[in-house]
């Protein structure tokens, strides 16, 4: 991407968010994302372009945008649109965002889907959640066990956008 070019370049950054805000317009969600980043201290325009990027399957910001809603960085906190958002973000593959939702259903009391989540956590390297899901499966009969590993054995992503 052109942008990324003149943002390793300091003295472009100008440049950059000019190319930039050309593929946000044109629709392109890694550049929303990235506009947005540059842009985090206009928090209006930057919380629209997340926004706009995660409603557009931008993976990595539908994790921000769970965060800033888990936190109220950015955002009025809600942690009914953060577990939205992060199941969102785990469903289609995010490694973190299954850990988190993990640590979710299982804060809620659903041991199974927590670890499903868990264990997709951690087959993509987060070496946490495999501290949890071994808590968690010590609790658990040997059927139940078998079928969270079967449904994570067979889990496939949503579709996201690499756009």
């Amino acid at each position: 991407m052109t942008s990324l070019v003149y943002a390793a370049n300091p003295p472009d950054s100008e440049e950059a968010i000019k190319w930039l805000y050309k593929a946000s317009v044109a629709g392109y969600v890694r550049a929303q994302y990235q506009l947005a980043l540059c842009l985090h201290k206009n928090r209006s325009s930057s919380r629209n372009l997340r926004e706009a990027a995660a409603e557009g399957g931008y993976v990595r910001a539908m994790y921000n945008i769970a965060m800033c809603y888990s936190v109220g960085e950015g955002l009025v906190q809600s942690h009914k649109l953060a577990r939205k958002w992060m199941k969102r973000a785990a469903d289609r593959g995010h490694s973190k965002a299954q850990f988190e939702h993990g640590l979710s259903l299982f804060s809620e009391g659903n041991m199974k889907k927590a670890v499903v989540y868990l264990e997709l956590a951690t087959r993509a390297g987060e070496t946490a959640a495999d501290h949890v899901k071994y808590v968690i499966l010590q609790e658990m009969s040997t059927s139940c066990r078998d079928r969270a590993m079967f449904l994570a054995d067979n889990w496939r992503p949503l579709p996201s956008s690499s756009r």
